[in-house]
């Protein structure tokens, strides 16, 4: 009973104390995510101690990783990516190359390994689409060209992210095997294709027999069996278990209205995603900034992960003018949860230090928090006449 208890105990304090963080965050125009983890960084060790990651708490925040981008990928049609043009990937392509570069080179210089440097990269590559989206929803330009360039670009960058993960994630072993990591990304490769081209179409092939299913709430359990099973066949091919999520919810996407999935799966979400954020929190050792030169590394990094996205992604959109160019560059450029995932992948994969956990953590954070209110800043007003699409 004691044990139960302690356990009990332990989700109310991260999930209480993550959501009451939220919402002062939310007060502030804030991501809730940033209150999120910093629940997890004042309750966790460094601090208050009052929890401690542990097996059931650690399985609990993969479980709302999962879920999280199932939610996302439920968001997200395919068509909307097949359909954004070739200036979105080139935004999207230029804003993981430049990062990736920067940071890796960067990491290097410095003399950290080679696995640090890859992961540093890896985790400067991803932009944050919810927190983009809600942005640009808040402004009332969700239907310009400039925001539909920002979110198909942030999607395909999502996904060419979630590719780079899955190749540093073979690297786990801290040796690099040429041979096995063309392979790993010709399956990462291989299997997002298969599903953005034809997951949907098996989808709704089933139609009929879903409809003859008579169990309550039917097509959403079915949904989360494809969601479970996809992040399963994922870590068996090498991959993380959250692209096979994502890629589960994108297959989901264009049927998620007739069956509701959306509705169902955000109340899941909401309830999982908060035990992720706040245990990714409660692993942040601050004894670790105390390292030397720490502090200057996390200011360089920052700065650099801004700076890469606005130069390559502005790059990419010139074509629309030096204005919309800057909107879509700061649009391309908080990290949020993706960035974090990575970090917590190297964590798991005991690939990365602390100390760089708590820089990519940091770096994620700060792109976060720097984005929004600087975004708000440059996007028109709504009594502008924006371009269309």
């Amino acid at each position: 009973m004691e044990h139960a208890g302690n356990v009990v105990l332990d989700l109310f304090l991260m999930f209480a104390g993550g959501k009451f963080l939220a919402e002062v965050f939310e007060r502030f125009r804030q991501p809730a995510v940033v209150g999120e983890l910093v629940a997890g960084i004042i309750l966790g060790p460094s601090l208050l101690a009052l929890i401690k990651p542990n097996e059931l708490t650690l399985g609990l925040a993969e479980i709302g990783a999962i879920f999280l981008l199932f939610t996302v990928g439920l968001e997200t049609k395919p068509r909307d990516l097949l359909q954004v043009g070739w200036m979105a990937s080139l935004v999207a392509i230029l804003g993981v190359v430049l990062p990736f570069a920067v940071g890796f080179f960067y990491m290097r210089v410095i003399d950290h390994s080679m696995i640090e440097s890859i992961f540093v990269g890896a985790a400067m590559v991803a932009t944050s689409v919810g927190i983009t989206a809600r942005v640009l929803a808040d402004a009332g330009v969700l239907s310009t060209r400039m925001a539909r360039v920002i979110l198909g670009a942030a999607v395909i960058d999502d996904i060419l992210g979630m590719i780079v993960l899955a190749v540093v994630s073979s690297l786990s072993s801290g040796k690099v095997n040429y041979l096995s990591l063309g392979i790993v990304a010709g399956e990462a490769i291989g299997f997002s294709l298969l599903i953005l081209f034809f997951g949907s179409r098996v989808v709704g092939r089933l139609r009929p027999a879903v409809a003859r299913l008579r169990a309550r709430n039917a097509a959403f359990a079915l949904s989360v069996i494809l969601c479970l099973g996809l992040s399963l066949a994922s870590v068996y091919i090498g991959m993380a278990a959250i692209i096979g999520a994502f890629l589960a919810g994108l297959a989901l996407a264009d049927h998620s209205e007739q069956y509701r999935l959306q509705e169902n799966a955000h109340p899941v979400m909401e309830f999982l995603a908060p035990f992720f954020f706040v245990l990714l929190g409660a692993q942040v050792n601050l004894q670790s900034l105390n390292q030397p030169g720490l502090i200057g590394t996390i200011v360089w990094v920052c700065v650099l992960a801004i700076l890469s996205k606005l130069i390559g992604c502005g790059l990419g959109a010139l074509k629309l003018g030096y204005r919309d160019a800057l909107r879509i560059g700061l649009g391309m450029v908080p990290r949020g949860e993706v960035g974090l995932i990575v970090a917590a992948v190297g964590l798991r994969l005991h690939t990365v230090s602390e100390a760089i956990y708590t820089v990519v953590l940091a770096m994620s954070i700060m792109t976060t928090i720097f984005a929004p209110p600087v975004l708000r800043l440059v996007l028109p007003k709504r009594d502008e006449e924006p371009a269309k699409a």
